[in-house]
């Protein structure tokens, strides 16, 4: 059966019977749509009448929210969909479903799916046309729009009993604990606000997003968090960019409800427009921001504005989740799941030797690098050490000994003859001048060196070869390698084990890593990211999830050439 790109999945089955089908539902589905599947819901819509069906309102009651809590909850087993649910029809009871034109979608269906049953269980075409109009009266689809009904696809068998009558997770957290009727209908509001980082839009986000979407009627502000509200975040070498954040999350918000106006802001503070914005009536939240809920709050009556409706949505579980992973839905778990992944095609390097493939290793001072140098070393690389080439080239003799005699004075030597390295460093250190003089002699011999010893490297009969270098990037050397690999660690943690390793103070760590690149900046031009802030077990699973993707490309480009 073909697969497509894009796909509209209309579902007809009533709420309270159509959960515990939803797994089966949404396998099926899997199989046939591979990147963006759009969710219409119409429980009760019969495919089977002459008259063709229409768009009908579904009044928005806690049920409704939290079967979509549950759809986003079991999508995530799907992690290559990006599952969209539609609020057009989702209304609250005192407002009226106006007949509109055909709401234009980012991702126009190739295919519509549909969960209705047919009396035999067979793909009759009547219904599967009828499903076809309803779709493209509806929604931009494809001209080549397909159709597919998923039953009896997803299980003739029907669910336990007693799946019937469980209630579904609850999206929103109960403000009291008295009982709560799932047919409870749900207040709207004219404006709102929600706020999060949403790195990588994800399916708790989305159920986020949603609640939001469906309170309010007029207007919704989405702050996103930037700048010193990132510094916190784990891995935050890792985050996406806030623009392309925002490109993402505008997309997802004008596909589900394209009659709000959204007002997406950066958040650059705790209270953001939620704090000042008079004209706001509620702020959604998750569990763990709803004191950041409470606070903003107590922000607004300190300055005579009234206090917002809170909505506290509770957190998606992640059934799939590692050591070292949240047990929850979370941009954190993704950003460590792209841990040893490439990032971005490799250099072609013609010029290199044949057959030898050529990593560029690279870190803030204190990352543990030369750690994750030595653990590719076990794996079977053969290692460059620059900081060694440095000292053989600086030895008396060496290829850069007179020249750096010569440019700094003979009272940089020690009375062996040695250079001082600590009054050559006092030099040039805070001093541009000197240190670009000192530079533009060191770099180009320690290139020249690493070149050589890559010869070496061939002739032991090496595949892989890495250069382990903390000036990798600065020193222009990622134009003799195939990848950048950099070793990322929170600044806080590079400062801490600087100071364990080399007796510095605070103060003169962070001096030290102020005049480095920053991992950001390192990470934009790398190919692969790693990180040792966890166990040492762990790191060395990152670094063999590395090795074994890199002997795949290899092998790969081998096969190509």
């Amino acid at each position: 059966m073909a697969v497509f790109k894009s796909g509209l999945l209309v579902l007809t089955t009533p709420l309270a019977a159509l959960a515990p089908r939803l797994a089966p539902i949404l396998n099926s589905a899997a199989r046939l749509v591979n990147h963006t599947l759009y969710v219409h819901l119409q429980p009760g819509m019969s495919l089977e009448g002459p008259a063709q069906p229409q768009s009908s309102p579904v009044q928005v009651t806690l049920e409704v929210l939290d079967f979509i809590a549950h759809l986003y909850a079991g999508a995530n087993l799907h992690r290559q969909l990006d599952v969209r649910i539609l609020l057009t029809n989702i209304l609250p009871k005192s407002i009226y479903l106006q007949p509109t034109s055909v709401q234009n979608l980012s991702h126009p269906p190739e295919v519509v799916l549909t969960d209705f049953q047919t009396l035999d269980g067979s793909q009759y075409n009547p219904v599967k046309q009828q499903l076809e109009r309803y779709a493209t009266s509806c929604y931009s689809c494809s001209p080549q729009l397909s159709s597919v009904l998923l039953y009896p696809d997803y299980g003739t068998q029907e669910p336990p009993v007693e799946s019937l009558n469980v209630p579904l997770h609850s999206a929103i957290r109960p403000v009291s604990p008295m009982p709560r009727s799932q047919k409870q209908s749900v207040r709207s509001y004219r404006h709102g606000a929600v706020g999060g980082t949403f790195d990588r839009l994800h399916n708790a986000h989305k159920v986020l997003l949603s609640v939001a979407c469906v309170l309010a009627q007029k207007m919704l502000v989405v702050g996103v968090a930037d700048q010193d509200l990132l510094k916190s975040k784990l891995l935050p070498e890792l985050l996406q960019p806030y623009a392309e954040r925002v490109e993402r999350l505008s997309e997802f918000l004008v596909d589900i409800k394209p009659s709000l106006t959204f007002d997406v802001v950066p958040l650059l503070d705790p209270y953001g427009p939620a704090g000042s914005d008079p004209s706001l009536e509620f702020l959604v939240v998750s569990e763990e921001t709803y004191r950041g809920g409470m606070a903003v709050n107590r922000f607004r009556l300190e300055n005579g504005l009234e206090e917002l409706a809170l909505y506290q949505i509770q957190l998606l579980k992640d059934q799939n989740h590692k050591e070292n992973e949240e047990d929850k839905i979370s941009s954190s778990s993704l950003r460590h799941r792209i841990l040893g992944n490439l990032l971005q095609a490799p250099y072609k390097r013609p010029e290199l030797p044949s057959g030898l493939y050529v990593l560029g290793l690279t870190g803030i001072s204190g990352s543990g690098k030369s750690s994750v140098a030595q653990r590719l070393k076990g794996l079977g690389a053969f290692v460059i050490d620059s900081d060694q080439l440095g000292h053989r080239a600086y030895a008396p003799g060496g290829p850069a000994y007179q020249p750096v005699v010569e440019a700094f004075g003979t009272d940089i030597l020690h009375q062996d003859g040695n250079i001082n390295r600590k009054i050559l460093g006092s030099r040039v250190f805070g001093n541009k001048k000197q240190m670009k003089i000192l530079t533009d002699i060191m770099w180009p011999i320690i290139a020249k060196l690493a070149r050589e010893e890559m010869d070496t490297a061939m002739a032991e009969g090496k595949s892989v070869c890495v250069i382990d270098a903390a000036i990798l990037l600065e020193a222009g050397w990622q134009n003799m390698v195939h990848e950048v690999w950099t070793v990322v660690i929170p600044e806080t943690e590079a400062v801490r084990r600087i100071v364990e390793r080399d007796g510095l103070s605070e103060a003169a760590a962070q001096s030290r890593l102020q005049n480095q690149m920053s991992g950001q900046q390192l990470v934009q031009q790398s190919h692969v990211v790693l990180s040792t802030l966890w166990e040492p077990h762990v790191t060395q699973r990152q670094v063999e999830k590395a090795w074994n993707l890199l002997q795949k490309r290899i092998t790969k480009t081998q096969a190509q050439a």
